[in-house]
């Protein structure tokens, strides 16, 4: 899989989930996921939708210009339904914006929340000493965000909070700007389980490398 984050912002990156980790005594782990599903549907949806146009084409093409011959005009009708439908199918391969548009949100939401919590257990997030690890996840292709906390962050990080937090990271990723929302999330999510003591020696259960994925 190609990067998403250059090497400038994974050190960056990096330095911030290490300042943070020490500053609130809790475990962060950052993902950057290609896709939560490979949605299979989605070229099926958009061949019916080229084809579907296609097919309207070709019967205002009959009705303006009728052809003499009737077996040209069968032909000409299946050739182009064939292409309309194949070209809208191959244009969700190159074109992930086209894509997008036949995903509907809250399956985009429910695969995300899933690979997220998957990933939160093959990682063994869980394990930390007093559980206080969370995992922040940006799925590219969905344009979706998760946040997932252990329990010992619960409280802090309570539905309200975890929608406050994920809000101000869309504009950025939005944008294209995978780095800044992932900044903006971990900044937040600091500020909020920072108990304002200063923590003891803080000793690390989890990587802090920033996990990236093609994903499904």
């Amino acid at each position: 899989m190609k990067h998403t984050l250059n090497d400038e912002e994974r050190g960056q990156l990096d330095q911030l989930i290490a300042a943070a980790e020490k500053r609130t005594g809790a475990h962060i782990v950052l993902a950057v996921i290609e896709r939560s599903d490979s949605y299979a549907e989605i070229p099926w949806k958009a061949f019916a939708l080229g084809a579907s146009i296609a097919g309207f084409l070709v019967l205002g093409m009959n009705l303006l210009w009728p052809l003499t011959s009737s077996s040209t005009a069968v032909l000409l009708a299946i050739v182009m339904i064939m292409a309309a439908g194949a070209g809208f199918a191959l244009l969700c391969v190159f074109a992930p914006d086209f894509a997008r548009l036949f995903l509907h949100a809250h399956r985009a939401e429910v695969e995300t929340r899933q690979y997220a919590e998957s990933l939160f257990l093959s990682k063994q997030m869980f394990a930390t000493g007093e559980r206080r690890a969370v995992l922040l996840l940006v799925s590219l292709f969905e344009r979706q965000i998760v946040l997932l906390p252990d329990k010992g962050l619960i409280e802090q990080l309570n539905q309200k909070a975890t929608d406050n937090i994920i809000s101000a990271m869309r504009p950025y990723l939005k944008a294209g700007q995978t780095a800044r929302a992932l900044e903006s999330g971990l900044q937040n999510i600091a500020e909020l389980i920072s108990t304002g003591d200063q923590p003891e020696a803080f000793v690390n259960e989890l990587s802090n490398g920033i996990i990236e994925e093609k994903g499904a």
